[in-house]
């Protein structure tokens, strides 16, 4: 069966119930001819981009996102999102390869991990504040609490999200870090 979400994401409508016959693909073809044009990469990451970020996408100016998390999962599938949806990013393993870099007056947006070996992600705001580096701070955490997320938010934490987390609910908060 061909792809029925392009056209639907496309024209606006809601459903493919709702799109008239004339756009409706033929039922002759099989998935096999149309598969370049349902792929995630044409159609969603678009589609995602232009919702949250239409401003930023045609300035072609946005800072990098960096992720840093001592996870390569966390931090691979972080990096994919943020690329999916049009945001370059640059990832860290650790908070020191963070502040080594030499990148924190260049980055738009920091996505960091509270518990990593060495310097710890409230530490690393410690850190960065400081040093008068104001860069907005999404903390993102498994081990947090109500304690641990006052304190965040009161040195300047733009959100704290708890693991597992909606991606939209990130991409809401990294958009209004970078709008800012």
């Amino acid at each position: 069966m061909p792809c029925l979400f392009r056209k639907t994401v496309l024209s606006g409508r809601s459903s493919p119930a709702e799109l008239p016959s004339s756009q409706l693909p033929s039922r002759d073809r099989s998935y096999r001819d149309d598969p370049p044009s349902c792929s995630y990469q044409r159609i969603i990451a678009p589609f995602r981009a232009t919702c949250y970020f239409p401003a930023m996408m045609t300035q072609g100016k946005t800072k990098p996102v960096a992720v840093v998390d001592d996870d390569d999962l966390m931090r691979g599938a972080l990096l994919g999102l943020l690329k999916a949806v049009g945001l370059p990013a640059r990832e860290f393993a650790s908070a020191e390869e963070f502040l080594n870099s030499g990148l924190q007056h260049e980055v738009g947006c920091l996505i960091a991990d509270i518990r990593m070996p060495g310097i710890s992600g409230l530490e690393l705001q410690a850190k960065l504040n400081a040093d008068h580096c104001r860069i907005p701070i999404i903390f993102i955490t498994a081990h947090g609490d109500e304690k641990m997320r006052l304190q965040a938010l009161r040195a300047g934490a733009v959100e704290f999200l708890a693991k597992p987390f909606d991606d939209e609910a990130l991409l809401v908060s990294v958009r209004a870090a970078l709008e800012n």
